[in-house]
């Protein structure tokens, strides 16, 4: 079945929805403060996103397996839109609960769907480098929209700025061409998803992105309050050090294509999971010298900005037919990881035990050395 449309504008597009989910991942950070001073009850809404996202991520696959990627993709923009707007101009905590709701099912599909698209547009020897490419535009969403919040006061002038963007970016959506939906042959779409669960490799792929979720969400969650409990920063100065995180991912990822032509895949992670290991360490040595600190940040943020694209290029390789399916497993599974050492975490948080957090990042980076390659093994005996 040959192309019918363009790579150069698919991989645009597919950018895009990245960097939009890149926004819906961080929208409460800055906004969260100002909100629940005007609405009582605000601090309930970033369980409500998580919801949202985690709904998004079951449903993107089937659906873009059996009806293609094209209309998805723009219903899910447009339900991001509408969350962003929602938090831009609702004043009553239900119908910001809603609109928190619709942005994380938005963000959730596009989150999944992006890595689909991207994984089906490109072959093996192409496709990891462009899934590390896709991944840079998360780290360009997320900090755009932080930057915004950083100069400009009033979150709604942000808010309506990304809409803008958005709004544009249907539009394009609207007159590209996407790639058609995979022909359906033997058995219903239930019966084939309920195939994919017999796969070890792809639960020992979902695991290893399990501890990679749980990662960059414990050290998103709590980098800052371990520096301010255990060393006696200001808030504003231990904030940065998720920046410098985020600016480490985006050169990671920019540069994985390059350094995985050279080590392939599994050298390349264990490269990149190494210098991780190393920040985590430096970050937990460097007390209150906050250069070496943010140092190690960028560090870290490089280290596990290859996991993602790695990973997902083994399951959309493996499961190219349906990779949808696929990487909605895997994702669904990341989340689930995600809310666990966070929950983990933060009951080590509660109780003082601020010294358990470098030891959950350190054993989750241990934990992926020692799946990953069990992982690629099982891999090579589908098929």
């Amino acid at each position: 079945m040959g192309k019918k449309y363009s790579q150069l504008s698919v991989f645009v597009a597919a950018c895009a929805g990245m960097a939009f989910f890149g926004v819906t991942m961080l929208s409460l950070g800055p906004i969260l403060g100002p909100l629940n001073a005007t609405v009582a009850g605000a601090n309930a809404l970033p369980s409500t996103l998580s919801i949202g996202i985690i709904i998004g991520t079951l449903l993107f696959g089937p659906i873009v397996d059996k009806f293609g990627y094209k209309w998805l993709t723009i219903l899910s923009s447009i339900f991001a839109l509408a969350g962003v707007q929602g938090l831009a101009n609702f004043n009553t905590i239900g119908w910001l609960h809603a609109s928190i709701c619709m942005l994380g099912i938005g963000g959730g599909i596009l989150n999944g769907l992006t890595n689909a698209l991207v994984s089906d547009i490109y072959e093996d020897d192409k496709r990891g480098g462009k899934l590390g490419l896709l991944g840079a535009f998360y780290c360009v969403g997320a900090l755009l929209w932080t930057l915004l919040n950083v100069f400009i006061s009033d979150f709604r002038i942000p808010l309506n700025a990304i809409s803008i963007v958005m709004a544009l970016f249907i539009v394009f959506f609207f007159f590209i061409s996407f790639p058609k939906a995979k022909p359906s042959e033997g058995g219903s779409s239930v019966s084939k998803t309920l195939g994919l669960l017999k796969y070890p490799a792809l639960f020992l792929f979902a695991f290893v992105l399990f501890f990679q979720s749980g990662f960059e969400g414990v050290s998103g969650d709590f980098t800052i309050s371990y520096l301010v409990q255990t060393t006696q920063v200001e808030n504003t100065v231990a904030t940065l050090a998720m920046t410098w995180f985020t600016v480490g991912m985006f050169i990671g990822r920019i540069l994985l294509g390059k350094i995985m032509g050279k080590l392939k895949e599994l050298g390349t992670l264990y490269l990149y999971l190494s210098l991780a290991l190393l920040g985590v360490i430096g970050f937990t040595l460097g007390g209150a010298n906050m250069v070496i600190v943010y140092l190690a940040m960028a560090l870290i943020g490089f280290g596990v900005g290859a996991t993602f694209p790695v990973v997902l290029n083994f399951v959309g390789s493996a499961f190219r037919e349906m990779s949808g399916t696929a990487f909605s497993i895997a994702l669904f599974v990341a989340l689930c990881g995600q809310t666990i050492l966070k929950k983990v975490s933060g009951v080590a948080f509660d109780n003082g035990n601020y010294m358990l957090f470098p030891v959950i990042l350190i054993s989750a980076l241990v934990i992926i050395m020692i799946l990953a390659p069990i992982a690629v093994k099982a891999s090579k005996k589908i098929k």
